[in-house]
């Protein structure tokens, strides 16, 4: 694969390039000023100078008002291997350099007023905790897993620790959000490469899929409505906690722990149109009427309005399937599939007519590769369950009907067919276009953080301790001119 700059690190890997996801950020950020004394006189602009400097153990670096510890190393290695990444080929100066570069974004994005909101941090991470504590068994075990004190202990530091993620992650992106690369340049980008040295691209495939979903019936819907009619008559007659109704009943999984809480913002949509348009239009304290969304019906209550943001619970109720209908519905489908098979009938017009699923019928049922906007999906990086349920079909055969769920829909059908397959191959500039272009972004946007870095880097007061200093970094963090 084509070799593409970087700056403290010598590898790129998914999870350092160009973002910070919100959990791999993976030291626990000290937001203290360390106290330490320094040979380097600190610039005006930091608070370093401004107190006395006393030697603390452990510390490994100072960077701007922030601090990192030995033992956040420790805990990055920890971290990828809890996530199941092999540590065996990073040195403790790799990730020693990330945590560097992570501290330079925190600092200058607290520079310039960058701010994260607090209620949407805490949100997501009522929301991750919630997953989980699912996937490991409980919130006791998760806390033993961590090795916490308590649920508070573990809370407020992925609190701390996606806060400072995100900040991060939005320090980098007003770096890089204004940057595009036109035709001409991703021209360059692809002629400036030797043709020995062009990227090899995976077989890839095109894939189409025809959905049918179930339908409730209306006697199920009017038993989901009158339910929550009677919740917020409960809550708005009688006092009753809407809080303690959704931990109880909501189907919401994502929420239920919390009581159905969201804080939605006017500038920052995080929620349908529908949930929004009637959150956004009630007043403090007000319970909605039932109301539909694509993935059932719900209540809200608006609990406090700050400003553009809004804080509310709702619960979630979803209409049962009855057997029947799911009997109807793959019966239904596997008409469609012996009349594909008879050829009375192409695939692509068969979605159109027959599927349940907007975002692909209209385009005969082609998926979208969501990393590429384009039809194309590589082998060896597709979803491990589309590639098991496609990987023996031939060109334009088709699946047997499969049963399938998502978040809207707990139980629906489908049928799939490969309707095109490019082998591995060298890069091609027609070809791969939109690939080559995705990498030509990533060079422009990796110089643009690279020159941002050198600046910063000369603009903010760093002290290096210890054997790390010995460290060979391709950032100029010891400031050599």
């Amino acid at each position: 694969m084509m070799q593409l700059k970087t700056k403290n690190l010598k590898f790129i890997t998914k999870y350092y390039v160009l973002g910070f996801c919100l959990f791999t950020t993976l030291s626990s950020f000290s937001q203290e000023i360390i106290e330490e004394t320094v040979e380097v006189e600190a610039p005006k602009e930091t608070v370093i100078d401004t107190v006395q400097r006393v030697k603390l153990d452990g510390v490994a670096a100072v960077i701007g008002d922030f601090v990192i510890l030995d033992s956040d190393i420790d805990k990055q290695f920890t971290q990828l291997e809890a996530g199941g990444i092999s540590t065996e080929d990073i040195t403790r100066c790799q990730l020693f350099g990330k945590l560097l570069e992570d501290k330079l974004y925190i600092h200058h994005a607290i520079q310039d007023s960058i701010e994260v909101n607090d209620a949407e941090v805490r949100s997501y991470v009522d929301q991750q905790l919630e997953g989980f504590a699912e996937q490991i068994g409980s919130m006791e075990k998760l806390i033993a897993y961590y090795k916490k004190s308590s649920e508070k202990e573990l809370r407020d530091e992925m609190f701390e620790l996606n806060k400072n993620g995100k900040m991060a992650s939005m320090m980098q992106q007003t770096i890089v959000e204004e940057i595009e690369v036109t035709p001409d340049e991703v021209r360059q980008f692809f002629n400036k490469i030797a043709e020995d040295e062009r990227p090899q691209f995976g077989t890839e495939m095109r894939v189409a899929q025809i959905v049918v979903v179930p339908e409730t019936t209306q006697e199920e819907i009017d038993k989901v409505i009158k339910r929550l009619n009677e919740f917020r008559a409960d809550v708005l007659d009688n006092g009753a906690s809407f809080t303690t109704k959704a931990v109880l009943y909501t189907q919401d999984p994502g929420s239920k722990r919390t009581g159905g809480k969201f804080t939605l913002n006017r500038k920052r949509p995080v929620m349908v149109k529908e949930f929004r348009e009637v959150a956004f239009s009630l007043q403090e304290g007000e319970v909605s009427k039932p109301f539909k969304t694509d993935f059932g019906y719900h209540i809200i209550q608006l609990e406090k309005i700050r400003g553009q943001e809004f804080d509310v619970r709702h619960i979630l109720l979803i209409p049962k399937v009855t057997p029947t209908a799911i009997k109807e519905a793959k019966e239904k489908l596997e008409k469609v599939r012996q009349s594909i098979v008879d050829g009375e009938i192409t695939f692509a017009d068969a979605a159109r007519e027959a599927s349940d699923e907007e975002e692909t019928k209209f385009d005969g049922g082609q998926l979208r590769n969501p990393e590429t906007q384009d039809y194309n999906f590589e082998l060896t990086k597709m979803d491990p369950e589309l590639y098991s349920q496609i990987q023996n079909l031939k060109d334009n055969e088709v699946s047997p009907v499969l049963k399938d769920q998502d978040r809207v829909h707990p139980i629906k059908f489908k049928i799939l067919t490969v309707t095109a397959r490019v082998d591995e191959h060298e890069a091609n500039f027609a070809q791969d276009y939109l690939k080559i272009k995705a990498l030509a972004l990533q060079e422009k946007q990796l110089n643009a953080i690279e020159k941002w870095q050198e600046e910063k880097i000369m603009d903010t007061y760093i002290k290096i301790n210890g054997e790390l200093r010995s460290c060979d970094f391709n950032s100029n963090w010891f400031k050599i001119n």
